[in-house]
């Protein structure tokens, strides 16, 4: 658990430092994460579920600003 721990806070420490316009790419890496919490029954902090759904928001968002028109 400790490892878990310190993994997550790791990236969401390297999430808030990322550039605010492609720091949607991290959402893969954040994602895994939350599924290796899950899997080792260990709950999923509320900022964390918050910020995967913002990273997710801003993936989609990033998604349609390269649609062409």
């Amino acid at each position: 658990m400790t490892d878990l721990k310190t993994e997550i806070d790791t990236l969401q420490s390297l999430i808030g430092q990322a550039d605010p316009n492609t720091r949607y790419r991290h959402e893969p890496d954040l994602r895994h994460m939350i599924e290796r919490l899950r899997a080792n029954d260990v709950a999923v902090p509320d900022p964390v579920k918050r910020l995967h759904q913002i990273l997710l928001s801003e993936a989609i968002e990033a998604e349609f600003d390269n649609m062409p028109i």
